[in-house]
């Protein structure tokens, strides 16, 4: 074994960015100060002890929650994958001589991120610099929902009744069961789409055309059907609305149009075994589905590289701040392809040792 020198570390990161790391391609276009303000104030409150060693940087730890959504890792799993990767600790700031936050604390960082509800406060935060940016135009919204699933619950039938019902087995909470009561999902759902069987819950996304940006997102169990959330995707902002025909409903249409009277709607039309879809009709929807179909791209990034749809937490507090942070991070990833392909401006402040990105 060869002989390890002061200058390896810095060798193998050097090495890393010829070959391109795209954490560091992020770190350049992402202004992660700008989030400090809120992350500190949703803390402002915290009881403080006596001594102690003094917390962890916030912003730090949000990069982390970030890193954990690009790569949909666990709170153990993350903790193990920073002290291993040299890319990762350069993307957090560190070097092989800081100590990595561990496991708990991770954990115990995004339970202060549901309890304060500030993930939603840094998802807007982002999208209002891309708006005023020019990146998020506004010009028309498409609108999909997805499944995000969860470990699956082996109930028996008669608890998976009451459960539906909105109640819980009264042996779950008996004293020696509070462990396995503490792992049960009471609020996540089966569902059956297309022969595939989902449970958990549902990501409603109303994505900027232009952009292919999340501006506004629903979170909701996985049997709840997508057009419940449609009229509260929609805003005073929006010009034109794109969306398939699962949102096809006149009554629907009717309580948007009643509130926002200019709002285009291109809705894919839907034909049944007694009234099929006329030719015209195929025409329309194929040229609906063109814009449509960019929110699919969307959830396929989400699905693919971000290493899939998919949560580890317990109920619908978790499950809505995750699929929020999942969402921040896709846009986060996105805004990077976009100024990779020159169609974003650099936005990002001095970011010290993280490289420019060319072209």
């Amino acid at each position: 074994m060869s002989q390890l020198n002061i200058m390896a570390e810095w060798d193998r990161l050097k090495r890393l960015s010829a070959i391109g790391d795209p954490l560091e391609r992020i770190n350049s276009v992402i202004d992660w100060e700008a989030f400090r303000p809120t992350l500190e104030n949703a803390y402002r409150n915290e009881p403080k002890g006596l001594g102690g060693r003094p917390p962890i940087d916030r912003v730090l730890m949000f990069k982390i929650s970030m890193l954990q959504q690009w790569y949909n890792v666990s709170d153990d799993a993350a903790e193990y994958v920073i002290n291993d990767r040299l890319s990762f600790q350069r993307f957090l700031g560190m070097s092989l001589s800081d100590k990595v936050p561990d496991a708990k604390t991770i954990w115990a960082f995004k339970e202060h991120l549901k309890s304060s509800g500030v993930y939603r406060e840094l998802f807007d935060l982002f999208n209002r610099q891309m708006e005023k940016e020019g990146i998020i135009t506004r010009a028309g919204s498409l609108i999909d929902a997805s499944f995000v699933d969860v470990p699956r619950q082996r109930n028996t039938r008669e608890e998976n009744k009451i459960i539906k019902e909105g109640g819980i087995p009264m042996d779950w909470l008996d004293t020696g069961k509070v462990n396995m009561f503490e792992q049960k999902d009471v609020d996540a759902r089966w569902t059956k789409k297309n022969e595939e069987t989902h449970y958990g819950y549902k990501d409603h996304v109303k994505v900027d055309r232009d952009s292919k940006i999340i501006v506004a997102f629903e979170v909701t169990a996985a049997n709840v059907h997508d057009s419940n959330c449609f009229e509260k995707l929609i805003d005073k902002y929006d010009k034109a609305v794109w969306a398939d025909s699962a949102y096809v409903g006149e009554a629907i249409k009717a309580s948007i149009l009643e509130k926002f009277l200019d709002l285009e709607m291109h809705i894919n039309e839907k034909g049944n075994r007694n009234r099929p879809l006329t030719n015209e009709q195929k025409e329309k929807n194929r040229e609906k589905s063109t814009i449509r179909a960019r929110v699919e791209h969307v959830f396929g990034y989400m699905t693919v590289s971000m290493r899939g749809m998919f949560l580890r937490c317990i109920g619908i507090e978790r499950a809505t701040r995750d699929i929020a942070l999942k969402n921040l991070g896709y846009n986060m990833r996105r805004l990077e392809c976009l100024v990779r392909l020159g169609k974003a401006p650099f936005i990002a402040s001095n970011q010290g040792d993280c490289l420019p990105i060319s072209g």
